[in-house]
C-alpha cells in the first residue's frame, strides 16, 4: 500500500488538472400525432395532424419542415417511461441517458450533438416544454405520462427557437386542464423492482376556467449488480408534482395558462469499468476488474456507494390575446435546479478517483410574439426573446487516497469553484408568402446577442482566470414549396444554425480562462416531399439534406498550466460535412390496423480536424480527420404496428415495434497513433487512426411490444397493460469515455425489461 501511495503522488498533479471541474461525462411517424380542433371541424380530415413547429397551427403534411409528431396515445400504448423511448423511432434521432446528471440526456439529431452535462456548455438540440427552452442537458429527459404531443424537428431551428438548436428541436406540449372534473391514474410494476404511480386530476366549470394537479412517483433498484456489496446498484427514486390553471374568459379573445411544479430525484450514479492494460489505473485495480468487455460485462459494477440528489422547481406562464387582425403571445419561464452528487468515476473497488459536486442553476426567459396576416397569402410570426441564467459549481476530488472512509471534502482542501452567467436577447421574424398558385415562399431570420461570463478558481490557491465576451449572429432561413395537388408537397430550404461561444471551465491558465471559444454554425440544405395516397390512408415523407458544420467546438489540448498542458474547449475551423436521406410513413390498412415506419441513412466526416495534443512531453498537432463523429450512426430504421380489436367489454390494443441503430462512437478519442517525422527524425505531427473501439456501440435491434385491455365500466375507462422493452436483450454502451491513458468507464443500455400497468380514466 505504501508503494501505491508513492506511485499515486507522482501522478496526482497530472490527474488533478486533467479531471478537475469535470464530471467526466464529456459526456416521422405522422399517424400518431395529436389532432387539434379547428374552427370548422366539419371541414377537417380526421386524419389531419396539427403541429406548431413554426409557432403557428398547421397540418403536418402542409409544413415544409422535416418533422415527426408523436402523440400521447403512442407513448401510452408503448408504456414509455420518458422521451428516451423515442430513440430510433424518428429518423436520425438518438436519445441516451447521462447518469452523471439528473434527468440528463445526450440528444443527437442528424449527427449533431454535444455530450456534456457542465452548465457552461450548451446543448446542440433544444428541448422545449410548453414553449420554454431547457438551457442545459440536465432536465431534458422528460417524463412521458402527461404529454399531449411531441414534435421532433430535424435540422437547424434557429429562426423561431433560437441559438443552440443547430441539430434540431424536441418540442413537447403537455396536456391542458380539461376544465371538466376528471381523473387519470395508473400504477406500474416492472423488472428490477420498478414501481411507478402517477395521477392527474382535473376540475373546472367547463367554460372559463380549469385546474389540473398531478403527482408522479417512481422507484427502481437498478439493473446493475455490484458483487462487492452483493446488491443491485444504479437505483433511483423520483417524485414530480405540480398544478396548472387555465383561464379563458368567454368572448374576450384572451387566455392564460399558468403551471408550477417541482421535480425531486435521488439516485445512485453508476459506471462500469472498461479500463484496460496500459492505462494507469489498471495497475492499482484487481485483475478481474480490468480488461472487461463493453457488452455483457457492463452490468457488473464494482464502484463504491455514491448518491445524487436533485431538486428542480419551475414555473411557466403563457398568455394569448386574439385581437382579430393579430394574435399576441407571451411566454414566461423560470427554472431552478440544485444538485448534490458523489460519484466513483474509476469504476473499480479501489479508491482511485471519487468526486463530490454541489451546483445550482437558475434560468429566466421571456418571449413575446405577434402573428397574423399582412394580407391574404402573406402571414407572419415576429417577436423578441430574452434569456438569463447563472450557475455555480464546487467540486471536491479524492484522488488516489486508497481510503474510501475519507470524505472528498476533507481530502481536498482546495476544491475547484466555477461560476457563470449567460444573458441573451434576440429578435426574429418568419413569413409565408403564397406568391403564385400552388407556390409558397418561406423566409425569415433571427438576430441574436449573447453575453457569456465565467470565473474559474480554487478555494485556497485563488483565481485561475475569468472571461467576459459578447457574441452576435444573424441566422437566416429561406425555403420554397410547391403543391401540385392536395396530396403532394415538394419543398427545398436553406437555413443557418448558430451555437454561441463561451469559456471553458477546464482552463488552467489565466490566458486560456479569459480567452473565449467562438460560436459554431451549421448551414443546412434540404429538399423534401410529403406524399399521400388512397384518401390519406398512406402517407410518406421524404427528406434529403447536406449540413456544412463550421468552427466546430471540441475539447483541445494546449500548452500551459502546472503540468505543461491543459484541456480547454476550442474551435476546429475545418468542421464537418454531414449528408443524409430520411423517410417516415404511415399505412392505415384498416381502421383497426396501422403500420408506421422510418429510415435514415447518414454519411459524415470531419474536415481538416487538427488539434494540439500531447506526445510524450511535446505538444504537437494531432490530425483527427479520420475519426468518426460521435452519436452519428450511419443507418437507423424502425417498423411499428398497432392493432385494435373491439370487444364486448371495450377494446384490446396490441403494439409491436422494431428499432434498428447501427454502431456509433460516443467520444472523440484515439485508437492508435501514427507519428509524422521530418528529415531529422523529429515528430512534427500525429495522425489519429480513429476513435478507441471501446467507445463504439454494437448494432442495436430493439424489440418492444405491449398488449392493452381497455374496459368500459360504469362510465370509467379501466385499462390493463402488459409491456416489454428491448425484448431481444441487446447489451451495449449508451455512453463511454476514455481519460487520456489514465482510466476508462461506460454506462449501459437497459437490458430486457417487462412489466404491467393498471389504470383508470374518468
Amino acid at each position: 500500500m505504501a508503494s501505491a501511495h508513492v506511485r499515486g503522488a507522482r501522478h496526482t498533479a497530472l490527474i488533478k488538472l486533467a479531471l478537475a471541474s469535470s464530471a467526466l461525462t464529456c459526456l416521422s411517424v405522422p399517424a400518431f400525432a395529436q389532432q387539434a380542433p379547428a374552427a370548422d371541424s366539419a371541414a377537417v380530415d380526421p386524419n389531419e395532424i396539427i403541429v406548431s413547429a413554426r409557432r403557428r397551427s398547421e397540418t403536418l403534411q402542409d409544413t415544409p419542415v422535416a418533422i415527426t409528431a408523436v402523440s400521447a396515445a403512442m407513448l401510452e400504448n408503448k408504456a414509455s417511461a420518458n422521451i428516451g423511448d423515442l430513440q430510433g423511432a424518428a429518423p436520425g434521432l438518438l436519445i441516451t441517458q447521462q447518469n452523471s446528471g439528473a434527468q440528463a440526456a445526450n440528444i443527437s439529431i442528424r449527427g449533431l450533438t454535444y455530450a456534456d452535462i457542465e452548465k457552461s456548455q450548451t446543448p446542440t438540440v433544444g428541448v422545449v416544454v410548453d414553449g420554454v427552452t431547457i438551457g442545459t442537458s440536465t432536465g431534458q429527459l422528460q417524463d412521458a405520462f402527461d404529454i399531449a404531443q411531441i414534435e421532433v424537428l430535424r435540422g437547424p431551428q434557429g429562426t423561431l427557437f433560437g441559438a443552440n438548436t443547430i441539430g434540431g428541436v424536441i418540442n413537447i406540449t403537455r396536456t391542458l386542464p380539461t376544465m371538466e372534473p376528471g381523473v387519470k391514474a395508473e400504477v406500474t410494476y416492472g423488472r428490477w423492482n420498478t414501481w411507478a404511480a402517477k395521477a392527474i386530476a382535473n376540475y373546472g366549470n367547463g367554460e372559463t376556467w380549469g385546474v389540473k394537479a398531478w403527482y408522479f412517483h417512481g422507484a427502481s433498484d437498478g439493473f446493475y449488480y455490484n458483487p462487492i456489496r452483493d446488491e443491485r446498484s444504479g437505483g433511483s427514486k423520483s417524485d414530480s408534482y405540480g398544478a396548472s390553471l387555465l383561464f379563458k374568459p368567454t368572448g374576450s379573445g384572451f387566455d392564460a395558462h399558468f403551471t408550477i411544479e417541482n421535480v425531486t430525484q435521488s439516485f445512485e450514479p453508476v459506471v462500469a469499468n472498461i479500463t484496460k492494460t496500459g492505462e494507469l489505473f489498471c495497475g492499482f485495480e484487481p485483475a478481474n476488474q480490468c480488461n472487461r468487455n463493453t457488452t455483457t460485462d457492463l452490468y457488473t459494477t464494482f464502484t463504491e456507494p455514491a448518491h445524487s440528489t436533485y431538486k428542480a422547481p419551475d414555473a411557466t406562464l403563457e398568455m394569448n390575446y386574439d385581437a382579430g387582425a393579430v394574435k399576441l403571445t407571451s411566454i414566461t419561464g423560470w427554472r431552478h435546479t440544485k444538485e448534490k452528487q458523489t460519484q466513483d468515476f474509476d469504476g473499480s473497488s479501489t479508491d482511485l478517483y471519487y468526486a463530490q459536486r454541489f451546483q445550482s442553476y437558475t434560468q429566466w426567459s421571456q418571449e413575446l410574439r405577434a402573428s397574423g396576416k399582412v394580407f391574404d397569402g402573406l402571414d407572419y410570426v415576429v417577436g423578441g426573446y430574452y434569456f438569463h441564467s447563472k450557475y455555480d459549481l464546487t467540486q471536491w476530488t479524492r484522488l488516489l487516497a486508497f481510503d474510501s472512509s475519507i470524505s472528498p471534502m476533507d481530502f481536498d482542501k482546495n476544491p475547484q469553484q466555477v461560476a457563470g452567467k449567460t444573458t441573451s436577447y434576440a429578435f426574429f421574424g418568419d413569413f409565408n408568402w403564397a406568391f403564385a398558385d400552388k407556390w409558397r415562399l418561406s423566409f425569415g431570420g433571427r438576430w441574436s446577442h449573447d453575453n457569456k461570463q465565467l470565473t474559474n478558481s480554487f478555494a485556497q490557491s485563488g483565481l485561475i482566470g475569468s472571461g467576459d465576451a459578447n457574441f452576435t449572429k444573424f441566422t437566416p432561413k429561406v425555403g420554397i414549396d410547391y403543391r401540385p395537388s392536395s396530396d403532394v408537397m415538394l419543398y427545398a430550404s436553406w437555413s443557418r444554425g448558430y451555437r454561441s461561444g463561451g469559456f471553458s471551465p477546464r482552463a488552467a491558465t489565466a490566458d486560456t480562462a479569459s480567452t473565449p471559444f467562438q460560436p459554431e454554425t451549421v448551414d443546412a440544405y434540404e429538399i423534401g416531399a410529403k406524399l399521400a395516397a388512397f384518401n390519406r390512408k398512406l402517407e410518406i415523407n421524404l427528406a434529403g439534406y447536406v449540413s456544412d458544420y463550421k468552427n466546430m467546438q471540441q475539447n483541445l489540448t494546449l500548452p500551459g498550466g502546472p503540468t505543461g498542458n491543459q484541456t480547454i474547449t476550442g474551435n476546429v475551423p475545418g468542421g464537418a460535412i454531414i449528408k443524409g436521406i430520411e423517410m417516415d410513413g404511415t399505412l392505415r390498412i384498416t381502421p383497426q390496423l396501422r403500420l408506421t415506419t422510418s429510415a435514415a441513412y447518414m454519411k459524415s466526416h470531419f474536415r481538416n480536424f487538427i488539434a494540439n495534443g500531447v506526445l510524450g512531453t511535446a505538444i504537437v498537432p494531432f490530425d483527427y480527420s479520420a475519426n468518426n463523429l460521435i452519436y452519428a450512426p450511419k443507418f437507423t430504421a424502425s417498423l411499428g404496428a398497432e392493432y385494435e380489436v373491439p370487444t364486448s367489454f371495450g377494446k384490446i390494443v396490441a403494439t409491436g415495434g422494431w428499432r434498428h441503430i447501427s454502431p456509433y462512437d460516443e467520444q472523440i478519442s484515439t485508437a492508435s497513433l501514427t507519428p509524422v517525422v521530418n528529415g531529422s527524425g523529429a515528430v512534427t505531427s500525429v495522425i489519429v487512426n480513429g476513435n478507441d473501439p471501446r467507445v463504439r456501440t454494437t448494432t442495436q435491434d430493439l424489440l418492444d411490444a405491449s398488449l392493452t385491455f381497455n374496459f368500459d365500466i360504469n362510465d370509467k375507462d379501466v385499462y390493463l397493460r402488459f409491456f416489454g422493452r428491448n425484448l431481444a436483450n441487446e447489451k451495449t454502451t449508451t455512453h463511454a469515455f476514455t481519460v487520456a491513458g489514465l482510466f476508462s468507464f461506460a454506462t449501459a443500455l437497459e437490458p430486457r425489461t417487462y412489466g404491467a400497468t393498471i389504470g383508470v380514466k374518468f
